[in-house]
């Protein structure tokens, strides 16, 4: 073991650090590592999976079948996972990389509400000083119609007793096929129409509801599996349609909402204020990039400039320094949008970056440190006005000195003016 550390030098070394650990939290990566086990961990992580396999049957997921002549069974996986409350969790995952299209899939692409639009009506939500209730689909991917003709094999450590060489054909979505996200949204939109919502036509992910009587209104965001339903404080209406969404498919009511695509809400409901952060999210990317001190007042240091880097970029690093920036990224577009500058800026280095560029980075990281409690604040008392800003930028370029044209815009109680210098 000595000669391995010593050959291995630190990355063989941080690998059995990250290896360590105790078989009461552990999880399994491989359906093998159950083997490891104690026999009440096993016995707990297998009834998971029985589980799992239950909730496929009954949702009519398959049907075991010969698989035809001149046809190739995709492979699965199983997936382990420990919730927060302790539950344990193991799904069967469909390897959608093995998937062919033309074949096994055609479209691909699903819908989800944008993260705009999402913080736009928390606003709106708490300005009108509006309800929103929040559920969670369980295992969404299953209710999603498959019209092609996909065969599996069957999951590894439950294969039937004398016809193990039997496979699955998938009469539903399951998680890992390339196409299950669509076929979810589309299952998920029929019964929306069903229920009287429209889609909204901007943003795939949003949908609404006006009483014919009323004109009440109810607004529906959905991303995946979970789903917000927003409208007037303790109404009939709201609640009704959001129970009509529950019985048509199995859900987790979480109540108020107070969580939503990473981002954590918080409603003060007395003075009419809602919170939107991502606190805990940034935690872990601060501790994953080590970063505990000297923090930073201003996202970039004084005066840097971007400059391109023509040198050879070690793939190692490029992947680390890619990796910062994503983390970054969620960040920007969920909660912090005062860092959208110097991330948009490192997103442009990704291809080849520097030493410089990825000390600018944990730089922005620093600087969240010295602001991890800030947090984007919609006051519901507030003036119904929007003051937007820009101005002219004299050193975005400094290999350009040629554009020094900018612009000003104003918005304030509707009309827009431009002012031009």
């Amino acid at each position: 073991m000595t000669n391995l550390v010593k050959e291995g030098g630190v990355d063989f070394l941080n690998f059995l650090l990250a290896q360590r650990t105790t078989t009461s939290n552990f999880i399994p990566v491989q359906f093998k590592d159950l083997q490891k086990l104690d026999t009440v961990t096993r016995k707990k992580w297998m009834d998971a999976c029985l589980e799992e396999l239950g909730a496929l049957h009954q949702r009519d997921v398959y049907e075991l079948v010969d698989l035809p002549k001149n046809r190739r069974a995709i492979r699965n996986r199983w997936v382990f996972n420990q919730k927060a409350d302790g539950r344990y969790r193991a799904r069967l995952v469909a390897k959608g990389y093995s998937q062919v299209e033309g074949i096994d899939f055609d479209e691909l692409f699903s819908p989800v509400v944008r993260y705009e639009t999402a913080r736009l009506l928390l606003g709106i939500a708490a300005l009108e000083n509006w309800d929103i209730l929040s559920v969670d689909v369980k295992t969404v991917y299953l209710y999603g119609k498959l019209d092609e003709e996909i065969y599996m094999e069957q999951p590894e450590g439950f294969r039937l007793p004398g016809h193990e060489n039997k496979v699955w054909r998938l009469r539903r979505a399951l998680y890992g096929l390339k196409q299950a996200g669509l076929a979810w949204w589309r299952e998920m939109t029929t019964s929306m129409k069903a229920i009287g919502f429209k889609r909204c036509m901007s943003d795939a992910g949003v949908y609404h509801y006006i009483h014919p009587k009323t004109n009440e209104l109810v607004i529906a965001i959905v991303y995946v599996d979970d789903v917000a339903f927003m409208g007037r404080r303790n109404s009939a209406l709201l609640k009704s349609l959001k129970s009509k969404f529950t019985q048509k498919w199995e859900c987790r009511d979480l109540g108020h909402l107070k969580e939503f695509l990473g981002m954590q809400i918080v409603r003060n409901w007395k003075e009419r204020k809602l919170y939107i952060n991502q606190m805990e999210y940034l935690d872990r990317v601060l501790e994953r990039f080590q970063i505990h001190k000297k923090p930073e007042s201003t996202p970039l240091p004084r005066g840097f400039v971007f400059l391109p880097y023509t040198g050879k970029v070690d793939p190692k690093f490029r992947q680390k320094y890619q990796q910062l920036v994503g983390s970054l990224m969620y960040l920007m577009i969920g909660s912090r949008p005062d860092i959208a500058y110097a991330v948009v800026r490192l997103s442009q280095q990704s291809a080849s970056p520097s030493d410089e560029h990825y000390k600018a980075g944990l730089h922005v990281c620093r600087y969240l440190l010295g602001t991890k409690n800030y947090a984007l604040f919609f006051n519901g008392k507030s003036k119904r006005e929007v003051h937007a800003y820009s101005d002219s930028d004299w050193a975005q370029d400094p290999t350009d000195r040629k554009s020094t044209t900018g612009n000003f815009c104003l918005i304030a109680n509707g009309p827009i003016s431009w002012l031009s210098r």
